[in-house]
């Protein structure tokens, strides 16, 4: 199973889902930024909330190239999620096996939300043992070739209803289970048990 996808900031689970299920996945580059989108920004669970992390970009980018797009590094965003990264999974019991990792990758300077998103895909992927391959597009293809499925702008919602007997676990905080959240939030909680969990779910969206 082929996929075409956006990419997302630390995505979440149904986007992981997706991804975990198939055999190659086509990562877009040459759509244009999309405000107030995934593409962006990410959820995680903290004691007192969710909480949204967004990275900030250089000026206007509505309608911008997503590869062209620029972050703003004077503000030390990495440091500021990871910090906020720190405080809501610093208990659970695999953030020890993967702090380092993410924190090393999320607070090294990048040119581009592109290249951060990326970079931080690729590890996320290696790390929840995801043996998917992974292209990014050369051109913008308005149709794609038959036999790939198009979930550009599919994924767009943190409680979308579109996971088939999404898998609870527990979570750090609370008692009542936050669906589709980051993928750091499942990966922390469960560690090695996280690909189990991906691939025992189903997604609506690949029922196309």
């Amino acid at each position: 199973m082929q996929v075409l996808i956006d990419l997302h900031y630390l995505p979440n689970l149904e986007y992981f889902t997706v991804l975990a299920k198939a055999d190659k996945v086509y990562i877009e580059k040459f759509e244009n930024f999309q405000k107030q989108s995934f593409r962006n920004r990410c959820y995680i669970k903290t004691a007192q909330k969710i909480d949204r992390l967004t990275v900030p970009v250089v000026g206007a980018n509505k309608g911008r190239p997503l590869r062209k797009v620029k972050l703003d590094n004077s503000t030390q965003f990495g440091v500021k999620h990871w910090r906020s990264i720190l405080t809501a999974y610093g208990r659970s019991p695999y953030f020890e096996y993967y702090s380092d990792y993410i924190e090393k990758a999320l607070t090294t300077p990048y040119e581009t939300l592109f290249e951060l998103n990326f970079t931080m895909l690729k590890l996320i992927c290696k790390l929840v043992g995801i043996k998917t391959t992974l292209e990014i597009t050369s051109t913008f293809e308005k149709n794609p070739a038959e036999g790939i499925i198009d979930l550009r702008n599919t994924i767009t919602k943190t409680d979308s209803g579109t996971l088939i007997n999404e898998q609870s676990y527990i979570q750090v905080f609370g008692e009542n289970f936050e669906k589709n959240l980051s993928i750091l939030d499942l990966l922390f909680c469960e560690g090695p048990n996280a690909i189990i969990i991906l691939k025992s779910q189903n997604s609506k969206l690949l029922e196309r």
